[in-house]
């Protein structure tokens, strides 16, 4: 894979402002392959103290876009199916990886972990991405 594209991946990730907002930190990028991660903080928290779900999305969702984005071509999602096993623990650092299981010219499909520091499973994703034929918007900034 082109070095350039996963290195304007990484320089519109470090740019992207909702990413900065919930502290996401963007680890590896690699074709269809990412790792992102979080420091959940007390903003971050639901009603009952513990990490929102919402936050967990994002997590999930910033480690999708980069994985199915890294061959250079636009992919959006087309379906997201997030199941939350545990709550976990607010002190540590969630770690969401994505890892490309098919792709063909049209779509993707990416099976994401949310794993916390100690390796426990705190939720597991299957996304769809549709992979559209025009080229990062971005890479001509490269």
């Amino acid at each position: 894979m082109d070095d350039n594209v996963l290195s304007a991946i990484k320089r519109q990730v470090e740019k992207e402002r909702y990413a900065q907002k919930l502290g996401l930190k963007l680890i590896l990028v690699e074709p269809g392959h990412a790792i992102v991660e979080m420091a959940p903080k007390d903003d971050l928290a639901n009603i009952f103290g513990m990490t929102h779900g919402g936050a967990i999305f994002s997590l999930i969702d910033e480690a999708f876009q980069v994985s199915c984005n890294s061959h250079g071509t636009v992919a959006v999602a087309l379906n997201v199916a997030v199941t939350y096993h545990r709550p976990p623990d607010r002190s540590g650092t969630l770690r969401a990886e994505s890892k490309e299981v098919h792709r063909s010219t049209k779509t993707g499909t990416y099976d994401i972990t949310v794993t916390d520091d100690k390796g426990v499973l705190i939720a597991s994703c299957m996304a769809l991405a549709y992979r559209k034929a025009e080229k990062l918007p971005f890479l001509s900034q490269v």
